[in-house]
């Protein structure tokens, strides 16, 4: 069950509640990544103390490892894991489509090999809908085609056939216990496909509703496009996810354009590269310049990493290939993430969200931006070989 509490008078931003047998979700939200039954690196009591609310799984992963018959003897993922709050699985779809080299569609689903060991595998609305029962989750997703941005229209067309269609089935299917489904709007940056599969999916009557076919290689206006094109067509009493999205800075803007739920592996992805969010932009802490930083990664972020380590020891924990220095650098990103949303949901609240939204897109500077800027300077300094900076200090990586 959803419940629009406030609306927005300056832009589409929604202030809702998400109700699951194992808790509700406060929306504006972000779902952290665990893919594979872990959010990479964090474990449930950071989680909790950064206020995640739900989590993300991935059936494709969980099929394959540790398996359906590991699963059905654990009692579903929540008890396999441990994680009492609500959980919500990818169908599986975007992985067919991104990870298997070699795959063949057919009318009832895709069989493709492994990207672990090649074996054969099939998946298909019905047995995407079948592994999501298993797993029990909270909110399972139909099993869709993702194809990427820039085919060729017959193909875009085609894909957006058959996503309607196997979301047919997937409505046909048992679910497990209190198991809510989403459907997936695709239809890539053609707004026609966009509209007549947004109509077509709010017909079959779904608990909620995805925007996909979104973060496959188009830009970041393309990407805004696409969800100005489908979010008209959504109902405005059901939740909206836009699925695989994106910045910090993106997910304001797409709280904007109405869309209620987000994930995305860029927290605890980018943080194993030495990479922080902070709510002016990203920075790299393993860059020469925050050597001798004693400075935390944001001085008002109350998270643990922030409260307790310099940059300078978190980039020596990094440099030297010390697990701590990831862990707490995925805490920071994922607690930066959760709190901007937090933020956001107060703004909605107070009637202050076009002020905040001004605002943070005023201060955050994107990697490219900061990029640009740096290289400016550097062009612009006379060179003097006493002072040249070392390779690592030059740019964000």
């Amino acid at each position: 069950m959803f419940e629009l509490l406030k609306t927005d008078p300056q832009s589409k931003a929604r202030l809702g509640r998400l109700t699951t047998s194992r808790g509700d979700i406060d929306t504006p939200a972000f779902m952290p990544v665990g893919t594979q039954a872990t959010v990479k690196a964090m474990d449930h009591r950071e989680l909790l103390e950064c206020g995640s609310q739900i989590i993300l799984g991935n059936t494709y992963h969980l099929a394959i490892r540790p398996g359906m018959d590991i699963m059905r003897k654990a009692g579903g993922l929540h008890r396999f894991m441990n994680w009492k709050l609500p959980i919500l699985t990818d169908s599986g779809g975007f992985q067919v489509f991104s990870l298997a080299k070699i795959r063949k569609i057919q009318a009832h689903g895709v069989a493709f090999r492994s990207h672990l060991d090649g074996s054969p595998l099939f998946l298909g609305p019905k047995e995407s809908m079948a592994i999501q029962r298993t797993i029990g989750s909270d909110i399972a997703m139909v099993f869709d085609q993702c194809p990427a941005h820039d085919v060729p229209l017959p193909e875009m067309e085609a894909a957006v056939e058959r996503t309607l269609q196997w979301a047919e089935i997937c409505r046909e299917q048992e679910r497990a216990p209190h198991q809510q489904v989403f459907g997936i709007v695709q239809g890539g940056n053609q707004a026609s496909l966009r509209e007549a599969c947004a109509k077509a999916l709010v017909a079959l009557d779904f608990d909620g509703y995805a925007v996909g076919g979104v973060s496959v290689g188009e830009t970041e206006p393309e990407m805004m496009e696409a969800v100005d094109q489908t979010e008209p067509y959504l109902p405005p009493e059901k939740p909206r996810y836009a699925m695989g999205l994106g910045t910090p800075a993106q997910l304001v803007e797409l709280v904007a354009r109405g869309i209620d739920l987000f994930d995305c592996v860029l927290p605890t992805r980018v943080a194993r590269n030495g990479t922080a969010f902070t709510k002016h932009g990203s920075i790299s802490i393993k860059a020469g310049r925050e050597k001798e930083n004693w400075e935390p990664i944001e001085p008002d972020c109350t998270c643990y990493a922030c409260q307790n380590f310099t940059r300078a020891y978190i980039r020596h924990l990094l440099n030297v290939g010390e697990i701590l220095g990831l862990r707490l650098l995925s805490l920071h990103n994922t607690h930066l993430y959760l709190d901007v949303m937090k933020k956001v949901r107060e703004a909605i609240a107070a009637g202050r969200f076009a002020e905040f939204r001004a605002r943070f897109k005023a201060t955050y500077v994107p990697t490219e931006r900061i990029r640009a800027q740096r290289a400016q300077h550097t062009k612009m300094k006379p060179h003097h070989p006493s002072i040249t900076q070392p390779p690592d200090q030059a740019t964000d990586r």
